[in-house]
């Protein structure tokens, strides 16, 4: 039925979300924690429910590899990954964004070895975040169901793939109460896809993909790729109002205000003292720290790539302290968002602005945790901290 909750596990949600879009071909490799994604995609096959191919790979390089070649074929294709199985598809990855194809991915955020963890943090998709794809973090369940529908129509009208970042365990193992969006709904915002001549391979219209580009040219390739990229943030706006529109089931929260354009979403005072930033699950832990403290706000960042710089300076500029949450981290450097804000925020009036690293391999962020960070924020020192 149409916006009935029910009460599932978020792979289970992702994994119906996935079905009732209905790509063609779908290829994957297990790893924990992305595996009861693709568990539940197979079973749809082997149940007879669904009509898309079902391509067992021998590893995520292979799986990447067969999504391109569909991708390239001209049909709609998904698949998902993790951590180190997102590592070794880093060669097709970045050759995905170069030929513009509209593939949609699934990463279930973990750590990355060595040494091993499987657990949650975001170190496994900052080291692919300069491969040309769009990146979106869902914060819930919910977030992650909608994302995804999002990220099939930015990626067919875009011609970009779409990568769709959720939380390891926090949201894949985790049972939430969620709507499912039906096939019927989803076409209204999602048609099937038909790709335009000259976009796929056709032996009767023939074209080249991944050419060879001397330096001569290879320069105006990147700048192509980052141009859209950057021009797609206005696109993401639109077609973020458009689904909700269509999808009628949005609500905003109560007592503060909210702000929500599918680039970063803003709950708190409208001239806050101090704003937190952060992406993914580790914002509904923020929201119940915050959600009596009259002076501060929430950032949540939806879109990491492409960067919504200006939304950011508009929000943030004259906000007096500011802590980026971060479940990665550059080493060598400091956290990759926070590099990311400092620049958006370059030339605005002079904030306090220090990174906090939290969370790395699964560590908790509890409330406590949150309330020390903004205890500390106020105080002279360092601006990385490792919490």
């Amino acid at each position: 039925m149409n916006n009935t909750k029910q009460i599932l596990e978020g792979s289970r949600a992702i994994a119906l979300t996935i079905k009732n879009i209905a790509p063609a071909v779908i290829s994957a490799y297990p790893i924990t924690p992305q595996t009861h994604i693709v568990e539940d995609l197979a079973k749809f096959k082997a149940e007879g429910l669904v009509n898309y191919e079902y391509i067992r790979a021998e590893s995520e390089f292979a799986a990447a590899s067969i999504v391109l070649g569909a991708s390239a074929g001209g049909v709609r294709t998904y698949s998902a990954t993790s951590s180190q199985g997102l590592l070794l598809m880093t060669e097709v990855i970045y050759n995905i964004a170069g030929m513009r194809l509209p593939i949609v991915m699934t990463c279930a955020n973990r750590a990355i070895s060595a040494p091993i963890n499987i657990w949650c943090d975001h170190s496994d998709v900052m080291s692919i975040r300069d491969a040309g794809w769009i990146q979106l973090f869902a914060a819930n369940h919910q977030e992650a169901v909608d994302l995804h529908i999002l990220a099939f129509k930015l990626a067919e009208k875009l011609h970009l793939p779409v990568m769709v970042n959720v939380d390891g365990f926090i949201l894949t193992h985790s049972y939430e109460p969620v709507i499912i969006p039906t096939p019927k709904l989803i076409k209204k915002y999602l048609p099937a896809y038909r790709p335009a001549l000259k976009t796929y391979l056709d032996p009767k219209n023939p074209i080249t993909m991944g050419a060879f580009f001397t330096p001569l040219y290879y320069q105006e390739t990147r700048a192509s790729l980052h141009y859209d990229l950057m021009s797609s943030l206005e696109i993401i706006k639109k077609e973020y109002r458009d689904l909700n529109k269509i999808l009628g089931y949005k609500s905003t929260p109560q007592n503060k205000a909210f702000f929500d354009n599918g680039l970063i979403s803003y709950l708190g005072p409208k001239n806050p003292e101090t704003v937190i930033v952060a992406m993914g699950s580790v914002t509904g832990t923020i929201q119940a720290v915050i959600k009596n403290k009259k002076e501060i706000g929430l950032l949540k960042i939806k879109s990491y790539r492409p960067f919504p710089d200006t939304e950011i300076k508009h929000l943030l500029s004259s906000v007096k302290y500011i802590a980026v949450l971060e479940k990665a981290i550059s080493l060598g450097s400091g956290g990759p968002l926070y590099t990311d804000l400092i620049t958006a925020l370059k030339g605005t009036r002079k904030s306090i602005i220090k990174d906090y690293i939290v969370g790395l391999g699964g560590r908790d962020v509890t409330e406590n945790s949150i309330s020390a960070i903004l205890k500390d924020l106020r105080r002279q020192g360092e601006s990385l901290k490792f919490i």
